[in-house]
């Protein structure tokens, strides 16, 4: 991508950085980025992209605003929180007031078996900004399955930790976190919910990751740290651990399956962008796995369990059997509804689908209130 005389302008401070350069700009201009997780850190890694210059982004997150976000979710304000638009929504609304000349998409999604590979499509680099080890290990699958970088970030409380994997040079986050599958030691892992988080933290390690990103995306593979860092920044220490290569035993990083999994080199490459996207194809491939209607799914964070619907049924359906059933909606914009029931606990359906029970306290009543409203 040829950067006219208002686009070097635009970036200019960040071209007289000499490891970028025109050059690197232009490369930037020419990648494409997906963003899992419009949070704390999928909102920060998300202005970085934009800001710096990316030629498009993805960014795709299953929630909607709150007001407990606002002292850490630095693209959302309290305006968003009360007509609890969707987080991705609500970001992009933000990023193309920063930036017009970036193409971007903003997806509500669940990111699951069913849709990753079609989010995947077209990227050069993948950014997590997840709040759960299923998705993060699920991401990563899909990354060293098609030769993509993966930027691993993680937050609780004041300590972070990211690495960028690459695969055929590195191992997969499975191998490096050393469990093969989410196990009782991820569901005790510290959480924002357990721990709190602080944002300077949040901070810290979106920084660590778009650097990361920016080298990679510039071309500048020989700046890379390669190495996995964990900090905290109450206390105040910094760690790093070389990354290990591949084991020759997995199945995703394993030398023997990488061999037809090199990592593309955008070096001779033209503009690249994201393929259009439907919507509807992020639930096309019916062979895939999917989650039962009415089986209940623990989040992290916020005493929330999530429920899959009847998908018959579409937004102005659910908000009049909620109000028959004695419910209140407290917000409504297109993408979800939000309802609270008599005793104060939320419901949030959204278009995809999925139903949230917010405030239940145990996955047992929330599946009460599922039967009594939405079953």
């Amino acid at each position: 991508m040829r950067l006219d005389a208002e686009g070097q302008e635009r970036y200019s401070r960040q071209i007289r950085f000499a490891p970028i350069g025109l050059s690197g700009q232009e490369k930037l201009g020419d990648a494409s980025v997906l963003v899992v997780g419009a949070g704390a850190l999928g909102a920060s890694l998300a202005q970085h992209m934009v800001r710096a210059g990316v030629g498009s982004l993805r960014l795709v997150d299953r929630d909607y605003v709150e007001l407990s976000n606002l002292h850490r979710q630095t693209l959302f304000d309290e305006e968003d929180a009360r007509t609890a638009l969707p987080k991705s929504v609500a970001a992009v609304a933000k990023l193309r007031r920063m930036n017009g000349g970036v193409r971007m998409e903003a997806f509500v999604a669940d990111v699951n078996l069913r849709n990753a590979e079609s989010l995947l499509m077209g990227a050069d680099l993948v950014l997590d900004g997840t709040d759960n080890a299923e998705t993060r290990l699920l991401l990563n699958d899909a990354c060293f399955a098609h030769g993509i970088p993966f930027v691993y970030g993680g937050v609780a409380g004041a300590n972070g930790m990211s690495a960028l994997l690459v695969p055929g040079d590195h191992c997969c986050l499975r191998c490096l976190l050393g469990e093969g599958e989410p196990s009782e030691a991820h569901e005790a892992a510290p959480t924002c919910d357990t721990v709190g988080v602080i944002s300077p933290a949040v901070e810290l390690v979106a920084a660590l990751q778009a650097a990361e990103a920016i080298k990679w995306l510039t071309g500048n593979r020989k700046a890379l740290r390669g190495t996995w860092v964990v900090a905290d920044i109450w206390e105040f220490s910094l760690k790093e651990w070389k990354l290990p290569p591949g084991r020759e035993s997995c199945p995703y990083c394993g030398w023997g399956e990488m061999e037809n999994r090199s990592v593309r080199d955008r070096s001779d490459e033209g503009i690249l962008e994201f393929p259009t996207l439907d919507p509807a194809a992020l639930e096309s491939d019916e062979d895939a796995p999917s989650a039962e209607e009415g089986v209940p799914v623990v989040l992290c964070g916020r005493d929330t369990v999530q429920v899959k619907l009847n998908p018959s049924l579409r937004l102005p359906d659910w908000e009049a059997r909620l109000e028959a059933r004695g419910c209140s909606i407290t917000a409504s914009n297109g993408y979800l509804l939000r309802a609270s029931t008599y005793a104060g606990e939320r419901i949030v359906v959204f278009t995809d689908g999925r139903a949230l029970i917010q405030g239940a306290g145990e996955t047992a009543r929330a599946m009460d209130i599922y039967r009594l409203y939405l079953a």
